[in-house]
């Protein structure tokens, strides 16, 4: 109890809502093994683009999921998740944070992280600097209405980072995040088992890392809980940022 009233007493003084009491972990879930807290920074992490992000030891897996929130997906995937006992991170698009705001607090509220994945999910490399920074505003605007505090983590659409926008988000203390494996889930008609071993081959190369899968895609909810099932029986270790909540 001690530590359930230590962790409620930390979100309140955050500026964040309590988390409420999750029941205990099966002995045989995934779970999540401990937590990173980065300071506000605007630095860039992820080895598909920049440095490993610092302090994961081998095995040890940061799992992301971009493009939501979605009704008809998202809530598989936290229930997938819950199930495991795991915490994530979920870079969200503006416009469906918007639409979809309870989805998205929900997310927030079962203990996972937040970040920004633009407001529409545009190629910046097509458009004029000024509308990429109309889309950044955009997004961070979508960011503080919807969940009431200040985003502090990037990620580019499609990871095509810009120029104009990296250098904002430096100026602005936002981390960006790549990658360092995932599952190709964007592509369509693959099994759980193919997903799978698509992300398990990636992290082999990799060591562990930062991992990327999509909250919006039918195919990924349906393969999360097998998914799961494979990094705990490979040996592989769940790690979860914490920046969201950070005060500036």
């Amino acid at each position: 109890m001690s530590l359930l009233l230590a962790m409620a007493l930390a979100a309140a003084t955050s500026g964040q809502p309590a988390q409420p009491a999750q029941p205990a972990c099966a002995a045989d879930a995934l779970g999540t093994s401990r937590t990173l807290t980065f300071k506000r920074e605007g630095a860039a992490w992820g080895k598909a683009q920049h440095a490993a992000l610092p302090g994961l030891a081998p095995k040890e897996v940061v799992l992301t999921f971009d493009d939501g929130p979605r009704p008809e997906s998202t809530p598989l995937v936290l229930k997938a998740l819950a199930d495991q006992c795991v915490k994530a991170s979920f870079f969200m698009n503006g416009e469906p944070m918007r639409a979809h705001a309870a989805l998205a607090r929900q997310v927030r509220d079962a203990g996972h992280s937040v970040g920004m994945h633009g407001f529409q999910h545009l190629a910046f490399g097509q458009l004029p600097a000024p509308a990429q920074i109309a889309d950044l505003d955009a997004m961070v605007a979508a960011y503080r209405e919807v969940l009431g505090s200040e985003p502090a983590a990037y990620r580019f659409p499609f990871l095509a980072e810009s120029p104009v926008l990296m250098a904002t988000l430096r100026e602005r203390d936002i981390t960006v995040m790549s990658v360092d494996a995932g599952a190709e889930d964007w592509l369509p008609d693959q099994t759980p088992q193919m997903l799978t071993d698509k992300l398990l081959g990636q992290l082999a190369k990799s060591g562990g890392g930062i991992v990327l899968l999509h909250d919006v895609q039918d195919q990924t909810a349906r393969a999360l809980p097998f998914l799961l099932q494979s990094l705990k029986a490979t040996g592989y270790r769940v790690v979860h940022l914490r920046w969201d909540d950070l005060p500036r």
